[in-house]
């Protein structure tokens, strides 16, 4: 920790830019520290407003109040804890967690979510501050409430030639914004973010200039490796390209420290590869990375977003045909083997849920049934409604009138930061590099909130103003291709490779003795369903033993009561 007034406590994380004039001449002469102080001091539900930036802030003022608050992504974290009539806080879970207990619910949501979203973390009574929130402590009263809600604008016209240079420029200028002095550097998987990107930078550092770093990572599995996508954008843009391929080898070198360096168990798979692509860069001199996470969910480029508009036609057509006629003749048909129909009656079973609940009709621990997956013992600990209720109240939040922008928002909290976001941060931070997120600046972030709904979804084309607004700059076979990522072959790997598969057997079988996964599920998945279907089930298998890793390092004797 840090702090001007030794016997004050204060903690500033990130990077923030203070929006009021007065505010960004305190910082640039005294600190950030000292802007949070006036800030706080004039008005401290409305001081986070005041700044952009990725940021992190813990105040205990002379008054005796404390002052907290994140990012409207939580890009940096804050967690706190309040102990006999005292607030304490800390960057990460575990810095808190003296004596603190482990939360059966917190595992049930990890299991759910193959992470933990705040406010909940793994530790009883330790919580972590959510995206574009604050925290007032004062006289034993703890508030916390957002000061940042999405507001969508929702024009039905504008004019796109305009749009589209205002949009060429704020990418730009977000990514130069991001850049320290130091080797301009980015991950590049070859999707449109990441080449956008990796374009900025080259565009930037100009024809005299080094030329700009990319950093790709492969998979010497069929279905699994885009190189080729990276390598034509690094042609296009003439980057200076690393290339690394990922081995099975690697995992089993890597998943302890992957997995222990987080401060709460985090299941999501592609950490791994992003780790060594980190390790790369760090490798080559590089100080600080960008990377592309944020295009997808702001300007509408996942493709559930066009899934679930089609199921929202389901919605026009008029009541007495669906529940008199379409309903019970599908239903009939549900077992039918006639593909047709079986695809009409999935569509309409799926369509008559409503959102966001409908988001999880294949959630993996659902699907796979959780009294078939865990014990008992650990059901009786656990609210299983628990993350479907914390979830409508996420999805009620923006202030918006359509489905679109509904799930934009809702991604914003879950895919964004709850995952994506601390995937990059945490292996990033292990690696021992910087990081950065050009697509989420503030700025890009408005112009998002403003755009047509037809901007992001035209009828089922995905971000059709962003690739449109690009075409010219991205190469057209990028701007056509299909979205995949870092995606990592576990499964398929971890049925070939005698280590790998030990690692994951062992984990999984000391997992089984802790009275929280059912052990004849444990063997049935490491014994039958691995082996026939190896993509969908290595993922179960993935987020167990990132469980038991994380257990094995922080709390090793922890075991549900029989």
């Amino acid at each position: 920790m840090s702090s001007n007034t030794p016997s004050l406590a204060s903690l500033v994380l990130g990077s923030p830019r203070f929006s009021d004039a007065r505010l960004a001449a305190l910082a640039s002469t005294d600190g950030p520290l000292a802007a949070w102080q006036a800030a706080c001091a004039a008005d401290a539900s409305s001081a986070a407003l005041q700044a952009t930036g990725d940021f992190a802030v813990g105040l205990q003022e002379p008054s005796g109040r404390t002052f907290l608050a994140v990012d409207r992504f939580a890009i940096r974290s804050l967690c706190y804890r309040v102990v006999d009539g005292q607030i304490r806080f800390a960057g990460r879970a575990d810095e808190l967690a003296d004596g603190a207990d482990i939360d059966p619910q917190a595992i049930f949501d990890y299991l759910y979510f193959h992470a933990i979203p705040s406010p909940r973390t793994i530790f009883k009574g330790v919580f972590r501050l959510p995206p574009g929130h604050y925290a007032l402590f004062e006289h034993g009263q703890l508030t916390v409430a957002p000061y940042w809600v999405p507001t969508f604008i929702e024009p039905r016209s504008a004019s796109f030639s305009s749009l589209r240079e205002e949009f060429r420029g704020l990418v730009r200028n977000a990514v130069n914004t991001q850049l320290d002095g130091g080797k301009a550097a980015c991950f590049l998987s070859g999707g449109t973010d990441s080449s956008t990107v990796a374009g900025m930078l080259s565009e930037i550092g100009g024809k005299q200039g080094p030329k700009a770093a990319t950093y790709s990572i492969g998979f010497d599995a069929e279905g699994y490796d885009e190189m080729e996508y990276a390598r034509l954008a690094s042609r296009h843009f003439g980057t200076e390209h690393h290339e690394y391929y990922v081995t099975p080898d690697d995992l089993v070198r890597s998943i302890a420290d992957v997995a222990r360096s987080y401060d709460q168990p985090f299941g999501n798979s592609s950490a791994l590869p992003s780790y060594y692509c980190a390790l790369k860069a760090k490798d080559d001199g590089v100080t600080k990375i960008l990377a592309g996470d944020g295009g997808d969910e702001l300007f509408g480029g996942n493709s559930r977003y066009a899934k679930q508009r089609v199921f929202g036609w389901y919605d026009r057509v008029p009541s007495g045909i669906r529940s008199g006629l379409m309903e019970p003749m599908l239903a009939k048909t549900a077992e039918s083997s006639i593909s047709l129909l079986s695809k009409a009656s999935s569509y309409v079973e799926q369509a008559k849920v409503p959102l966001p609940d409908r988001l999880q009709m294949y959630n993996l621990l659902l699907r796979l049934g959780v009294n078939d997956v865990l014990t008992p013992a650990f059901l009786s600990q656990v609210n299983i409604q628990g993350p479907a209720e914390q979830q409508r109240g996420i999805w009620s939040l923006p202030t918006t009138g359509s489905q679109l922008n509904r799930m934009l928002a809702f991604d914003w909290r879950y895919t964004l930061a709850e995952s994506d976001l601390p995937k990059v941060c945490g292996t990033t931070r292990l690696a021992g590099l910087g990081v950065g997120f050009p697509m989420l600046n503030e700025a890009l972030l408005d112009f998002s909130l403003k755009l047509p709904l037809e901007y992001k979804l035209k009828g089922l084309k995905l971000r059709w103003f962003f690739k449109e607004a690009l075409r010219g700059f991205l190469p057209d076979e990028i701007l056509t291709k299909k979205k995949q990522g870092f995606g990592l072959p576990f499964g398929v790997w971890a049925t070939r490779h005698d280590g790998l598969r030990a690692v994951a057997t062992d984990s999984l079988n000391s997992l089984a003795t802790r009275n929280i996964v059912r052990p004849e599920f444990i063997r049935s998945l490491l014994t039958e369903r691995l082996q026939e279907h190896p993509g969908y089930f290595g993922e179960m298998v993935w987020i167990l033993m990132m469980l038991e890793q994380w257990l094995q390092a922080h709390a090793p004797g922890y075991k549900m009561p029989a």
